[in-house]
């Protein structure tokens, strides 16, 4: 069917199933239009393609779509190739070009409930599965999930008062203590970790974002410190930790731990801070933590069952989807303390929603109130800039951006500040000035350009895949089952050190093509050959939650041989400071990962990263994915692209997800 012939709804379907079969829409957004004209075959044409539009763009991460835009400029909304361009423009200006006509039609449907877009957030008992609100058009449960959020995140801006209110000259000792001045200084700078500390006394809800190095997790040991310090209830105070993923939440315990250890011997009797920590148990992924069902979308705990905590920590929480966040805070009592921290110019969340970014938009410019400046200085001794201080909204006063970074300093730090300033000229100069062996771009239309430094790193930065398999290949000839254990150890840490990172899946420069062509190069190199789906060496990530293995999404092992010769291989997985083991005829869902999406590496680090940015022109390249590429490296990192242009393209685009939560919280 040509599109100028679409004249009626149901005429659009046939048009919508070829364009699935190309790849341009979904099967589901095909299908979902299908029902919405099941439920009402009157509906005019504007308002099926709206809604197979909107179900597309949530697939890309949008939570909304505002019409407007979508009309005057579709490209930039819908992610299709160009052959896809015309014809989708041909039909929107078959249907209308103006919006007045699509939201009249909206308006009129049954299918849609109309918001008044200056409305505060309310939780609807209506059933209508698209929600209109301005120019916004809504999906029915994404529009639940922001109202949820807004409602929630609202609800915490109260200051706590009656028995929750803070002892300030106490909790003015203690910060003292945990941030001592140095030894010295007549001056110091504005500390930003000590106001943040203070300010999550305040009130239950505290957003802490700072890129890498910038003491995150620094400062919620020091929170948690200050807070079984000052409550007299410390012995009771129940303390959870999270993060969206197996490995961010290990590495927020591993963190936090470290934190403490150094803190416990700064402090020395004055607080039994191991003891009281003692108690808080290792830290969970969000499902775990809020009792995820199979089979569903539902969860254990919510606003009806709340989780039985006084202050969580949710680390990574720009990997927090929408839904996520509001299930989360849902479940979370009313006055328990939420402490949110994350990077906010990392990639959002996979799934729809760019929560945390939207919860600190304005944290570079601070806006903190006259009552917020006096509270910082009461109790942190801190003077908060002249140029940050203005009458902001509510959650402005709990939100905290650290600035300093203690590890990014050098040339990687410098790198990551061009590309996230959108600098390309200054990016492509450090990457080309090498910085010692730190920096290297390598520029190929071939993505085999990536193998040999998956074999053996490169120059001035060590690294490759071969150092881990010499690793397998020093195992004990006599071990016991604790030599086997440290073995297996220092296989893990050897190949957490290196990793190539992609933008994409698919393709031969995607994380499937890589994958295959890097156990093929170590094959050929005489190293280990794959035969069959297993084999020892064989680095895998888990795909899919399975608490029964206690395996999580992100979780990355590597297949050995077990202790007893005979035995059938066995994936070892670290496991605090330990390490455990599943056998693999047990996973189902794991991925071969010798690379990886950037999407997937959050919450990782690696001493040399190598980013590859495929040779085709993608609108999934962006400043914040090469950025947060650029982030997971610690000492080394290389850049691989397929064209000159990809660097300064990817630069020059920010990620955009429509959403309504700013104007909600607003």
């Amino acid at each position: 069917m040509n599109a100028t012939e679409a004249s009626t709804a149901a005429a659009l379907l046939p048009l919508f199933k070829a364009w699935s079969s190309q790849g341009w829409l979904r099967r589901l957004d095909h299908a979902f239009a299908r029902f919405l004209l099941e439920l009402a075959p009157d509906s005019p044409p504007c308002v099926v393609l709206a809604a197979a539009l909107l179900a597309h763009v949530e697939g890309q991460g949008h939570t909304c779509l505002p019409i407007d835009a979508l009309l005057r400029e579709p490209e930039a909304w819908l992610d299709w190739p160009s052959e896809g361009a015309a014809p989708l423009r041909e039909l929107l200006d078959r249907v209308s070009a103006r919006p007045g006509d699509w939201l009249a039609a909206l308006r009129a449907s049954r299918l849609v409930e109309v918001v008044d877009p200056g409305a505060a957030a309310t939780r609807s008992t209506r059933s209508e599965p698209l929600v209109l609100r301005g120019t916004q058009l809504y999906l029915r449960r994404y529009w639940r999930h922001e109202c949820e959020v807004a409602l929630q995140v609202r609800a915490r801006q109260q200051v706590f008062d009656g028995q929750d209110r803070i002892d300030v000259e106490a909790a003015r000792v203690w910060l003292d203590r945990l941030f001592p001045a140095a030894p010295g200084a007549t001056s110091t700078p504005v500390d930003w970790q000590k106001i943040a500390c203070a300010l999550a006394l305040r009130r239950p809800l505290t957003v802490v974002t700072g890129g890498p190095g910038t003491g995150k997790t620094y400062t919620a040991a020091r929170l948690l410190a200050l807070l079984l310090a000052i409550d007299p209830r410390r012995e009771h105070l129940r303390i959870a930790l999270a993060a969206p993923t197996g490995k961010a939440a290990a590495r927020l315990k591993q963190s936090i731990d470290g934190a403490l250890d150094t803190l416990q011997a700064q402090l020395g009797n004055t607080l039994a801070l191991r003891a009281l920590t003692g108690r808080i148990g290792a830290a969970r992924t969000l499902h775990a933590l809020l009792g995820a069902r199979p089979d569903t979308r539902a969860f254990r705990h919510d606003a009806a069952h709340p989780l039985d905590i006084d202050v969580l920590f949710v680390d990574e929480a720009s990997m927090v989807h929408l839904e996520m966040m509001a299930a989360l805070l849902a479940a979370v009592p009313p006055r328990a303390r939420v402490i949110l921290l994350g990077d906010k110019d990392q990639l959002a969340s996979v799934e729809a929603g760019a929560v945390l970014g939207e919860l600190c938009r304005d944290a570079d410019e601070g806006r903190y109130d006259g009552a917020t400046v006096d509270f910082v200085a009461a109790v942190a001794g801190q003077e908060i800039p002249a140029a940050m201080r203005a009458d902001g909204p509510a959650l402005a006063q709990q939100t905290v951006m650290l600035r300093e970074s203690r590890r990014f300093g050098g040339p990687i730090g410098r790198l990551a500040l061009a590309v996230n300033a959108g600098d390309a000229l200054a990016a492509a100069a450090l990457l080309q000035e090498g910085a010692g062996g730190a920096l290297h771009r390598t520029e190929s239309p071939n993505a085999s350009a990536v193998l040999p430094l998956a074999l053996n790193g490169r120059s001035g930065a060590a690294g490759g895949y071969r150092e881990y398999l010499e690793a397998i290949a020093a195992r004990p000839a006599q071990a016991d089952a604790s030599m086997h254990e440290t073995w297996a150890r220092a296989v893990l840490a050897a190949f957490e050190r290196f990793r190539v990172l992609c933008a994409v899946r698919e393709g031969e420069w995607g994380a499937q093509g890589l994958n295959a062509a890097i156990e093929q190069a170590l094959a050929t190199a005489g190293l280990p050959t794959r035969r069959g789906e297993w084999y020892e060496g064989r680095p895998v990530m888990v795909t899919r939650n399975d608490r029964s293995l206690g395996v999580f999404n992100g979780d990355i092992g590597i297949a050995l041989k077990a202790l007893d010769p005979g035995a059938p291989l066995r994936a070892w997985f670290p496991d605090g400071d330990g390490v455990r083991s599943v056998g693999v005829s047990r996973l189902a869902d794991v991925d071969t990962a010798y690379a990886m999406t950037v999407h997937k590496s959050q919450g990782s680090e690696f001493d040399h990263t190598v980013l590859v940015l495929p040779a085709a022109a993608s609108r999934v390249l962006t400043r914040e994915l090469v950025y947060t590429g650029i982030t997971r490296a610690r000492s080394a990192f290389t850049l691989v692209s397929g064209r000159p242009a990809a660097l300064a393209e990817a630069l020059a685009r920010r990620t955009q997800r429509s959403s309504g939560l700013q104007e909600l919280l607003s």
